[in-house]
């Protein structure tokens, strides 16, 4: 298992994009996550794309951009996971926590002092990762703060971490 830092418009990262947007529409309904991303938000220093690989094939995927916006509810120094996904046949391998602490590691090592990310009610396999990693429910921020089913989480980076 090898796990490599890739731009967000790489064929691989476009691939598991299209999977996950398939994942959302199944389980929310409509068009996927509309959030608008774009591949510069994930470069260093404001961010990672990471692929988990096995064999030559793209397993897993996840990534952190700088998001400091308080008029979208964010805080100075927060660091938001974006796409994290597993494809089916690599689930319950621990891929996702692996990817996740390798970029809570770069978003401290670039200076962010808070984790944070949104995720939902249809997804109680994200809920239990992140809580069991040290996330808490927060206040709602982003683009789907104002949905019901909409889950905010943060995460202190720094501190007792």
């Amino acid at each position: 298992m090898e796990i490599r830092p890739v731009r967000y418009d790489h064929p691989d990262a476009l691939r598991l994009d299209g999977e996950v947007q398939q994942e959302y529409a199944r389980r929310y309904g409509g068009d996927g996550d509309v959030t608008p991303l774009a591949p510069e938000m994930f470069l260093p220093p404001y961010g990672l794309y990471l692929i988990a690989y096995e064999d030559g094939q793209p397993l897993a995927t996840g990534g952190w951009r700088v998001q400091d916006d308080p008029t979208s509810g964010y805080a100075a120094g927060d660091a938001e996971i974006k796409r994290m996904f597993v494809v089916p046949t690599a689930r319950g391998r621990g891929l996702a926590r692996r990817i996740l602490a390798a970029l809570e590691a770069d978003a401290r090592a670039a200076g962010r002092i808070r984790m944070v990310l949104e995720t939902g009610t249809a997804q109680p396999e994200a809920l239990a990762l992140y809580a069991s990693s040290g996330y808490a429910l927060v206040e709602k921020f982003g683009y789907y703060r104002t949905y019901e089913s909409s889950r905010c989480m943060a995460k202190p980076l720094v501190g007792d971490a």
